[in-house]
């Protein structure tokens, strides 16, 4: 194998995401330190502050792509070398150890396997622990974690299942169906996410309207539509 089939890509869709970011791309040094990432990618959408000034800043590769999550991650698919894909939001946090936990997943063989990080807030209010044992649940009665989990996965096994779907909403409950519970692994590392939405609008109707849309979702609902309750 060359260098380019053995490296770990972290693909990163933005939107002036810059207050994130930085957190993000220092937590991400030490990997690259230890040869464990070859190249960080970053897929912006449009943003018009610091975003694309952090990213060169880290050393990342800048691309551009039509708005959305969805499109942005599935143009951050295609342009990534690895053989090994690490999918973050912006606003995640990893703990330091989360190279230890990815390594370790990829030295056991699992190409055709999938993982992703333990859920936590960057807030340790009750209401925040509330909100992340039901996410610990929903992991173990349906195996159906959130992209703020992020997604590691072998190239191979994204290109059979067809990658990100380009659609507004939803594109990270529609990849981990297509994998299935049985081939999803948690990894020992946490991912931090940045509570700052549910403390603005209140993390009960928050919990509430996200889980509303997830069963409009399984009824059917086209994700166009539900992008727009959802306010993207």
């Amino acid at each position: 194998m060359n260098m380019i089939e053995l490296m770990l890509s972290i693909v990163i869709p933005t939107l002036n995401s810059a207050d994130g970011l930085e957190t993000l791309l220092k937590g991400l040094a030490e990997g690259r330190e230890r040869n464990i990432v070859g190249e960080i990618i970053i897929v912006d959408g449009g943003s018009d502050d610091e975003t694309r000034r952090l990213a060169n800043h880290f050393g990342a590769r800048v691309f551009y792509s039509k708005k959305g999550r969805g499109p942005q991650l599935r143009a951050g698919g295609e342009e990534a070398n690895g053989k090994w894909l690490l999918f973050l939001h912006a606003d995640t946090r990893l703990t330091p150890i989360w190279f230890k936990a990815v390594q370790q997943f990829i030295d056991e063989g699992n190409e055709n396997k999938a993982a992703v990080f333990r859920f936590a807030f960057d807030d340790t209010s009750k209401s925040a622990k509330l909100i992340e044992r039901g996410v610990d649940l929903r992991w173990k009665l349906f195996g159906l974690p959130y992209g703020d989990q992020g997604l590691l996965i072998s190239k191979k096994l994204y290109h059979d299942i067809g990658g990100y779907k380009p659609i507004p909403l939803m594109e990270d409950v529609d990849i981990v169906r297509r994998i299935g519970k049985k081939r999803l692994e948690l990894l020992p590392a946490r991912a931090f996410t940045s509570a700052i939405r549910y403390q603005q609008y209140g993390y009960l109707l928050r919990a509430m309207r996200n889980l509303c849309i997830l069963t409009l979702y399984f009824c059917g609902a086209p994700p166009r539509w539900l992008a727009k309750l959802y306010g993207r």
